[in-house]
């Protein structure tokens, strides 16, 4: 079967995470990704957990790509980037605003060489204003934008999260970005650059702060696992030691928890019928469920809420997640065979599409272990590849 993005080809030129993860959801979904790297390769390689020297993260976030080493600092190299980019869709880059340019192939010098293609470039600040040339990371981005400032309990410090949530967001929004520029040229004929800084996507996701701030002067303050919207809303630890996470959204589902606690007379103050309201009220809420759920099991607790038609979830680790029978039945952990670490289990493709399913075809693969087969498609023969090889242009 066919799959939805056969047929577009991505050339992925970025590192460590925003734009790399883009370039994998693309190849998710049947795109020919050919992963660019400096012949010492991509620092995710490098980064995080790593089994014999190989990179746990990489599997990841290089499955379905293709890789080719070519440094495109040297003349070389750009000339024959400039060659993949005529029969190229799409470009992914992350370097810092300018190095394009200084080589070469900044965005007028690759339309040049193909009119149809979509530049997307991905930064911490974006490509115009006065934080523009300074290095950029998902962490910075949790931090400007108001998340740190809201996350934490409310005596302690902003806290950060531990894993790439601002460049996860900006890797979705670029996946986005480069089909709706995709969508266009389809209308138009022409290709576009996108200009992405991962400090916007995540103010989009915090809501209505930055509204709320305009029209009533009102600041988030910090208020741990609670919600300023709803209440009963918080982890709760179980008899048995472990935690669930409770949500009350919906009123109906605050009213069915209180019923299932024991404490329907909450239900009928004044209070209890506005979320707002019921949040001012957190900490009644929260001895009233807390002490419930610490007499019972994480599985009686459970059990009961789901009797109960009230949300409720345990929390919890990876471990956790790979025996979860959800995940199992929706596909969501995916085995796959690796050349260098047996079988290896990861997070599946993000969504079932019931005509033209993606698919994961590989792991991420060892370092240009496609550059052979890419470069002789550029015209790139043997001699030629020998030659770069001793020039240390590829590997």
């Amino acid at each position: 079967m066919t799959q939805p993005l056969a047929g577009i080809r991505v050339l992925d030129v970025a590192t460590l995470f925003a734009g790399p993860l883009a370039g994998t959801l693309l190849a998710d979904f049947g795109a020919d990704v050919i992963k660019v790297e400096h012949p010492k390769g991509d620092p995710v390689r490098s980064h995080g957990a790593q089994r014999d020297g190989v990179g746990l993260w990489w599997k990841m976030l290089g499955r379905g790509k293709k890789s080719v080493t070519l440094y495109l600092g040297a003349p070389q190299g750009q000339e024959i980037f400039r060659r993949m980019v005529a029969e190229a869709d799409v470009v992914i880059e992350n370097f810092r605003p300018g190095t394009l340019e200084r080589w070469g192939l900044g965005y007028p010098e690759l339309r040049a060489v193909n009119p149809r293609l979509v530049l997307a470039r991905v930064t911490g600040f974006g490509q115009i204003g006065p934080y523009a040339r300074r290095p950029g990371f998902g962490t910075l981005a949790e931090a400007m934008s108001g998340f740190a400032a809201v996350t934490g309990e409310a005596d302690g410090p902003p806290t950060l999260p531990p894993f790439g949530l601002a460049d996860g967001i900006a890797a979705l929004t670029t996946a986005f970005a480069i089909m709706t520029a995709l969508r266009a040229r389809d209308r138009d004929g022409t290709g576009q650059e996108v200009d992405l800084a991962i400090i916007e996507p995540i103010l989009t996701l915090l809501g209505p702060q930055i509204i709320a701030y305009d029209q009533l002067g009102e600041l988030q303050p910090r208020m741990g696992n609670r919600s300023s919207n709803n209440a009963p809303r918080n982890t709760y630890r179980t008899a048995d030691g472990g935690w669930v996470a409770v949500s009350t959204s919906a009123q109906s589902v605050a009213e069915r928890v209180l019923w299932l606690v024991g404490r329907p007379d909450l239900i009928d103050q004044p209070w209890f019928a506005s979320g707002t309201e019921r949040a001012r009220h957190a900490d009644e809420l929260d001895a009233a469920v807390g002490g419930w759920i610490g007499r019972h099991s994480t599985e009686e607790v459970v059990r009961a809420f789901e009797k109960a038609e009230a949300a409720v979830a345990p929390i919890y680790t990876a471990a956790d997640v790979l025996e979860d029978p959800q995940y199992r039945a929706l596909g969501s952990i995916i085995a796959l065979p690796d050349a260098e670490l047996g079988t290896v289990r990861m997070q599946n493709i993000l969504f079932r599409l019931s005509e033209t399913p993606g698919e994961i075809r590989w792991t991420g693969p060892p370092l240009g272990a496609h550059t052979d087969e890419v470069l002789a498609r550029y015209g790139v023969d043997a001699n030629e590849r020998a030659e770069l090889r001793a020039a240390g242009v590829i590997r």
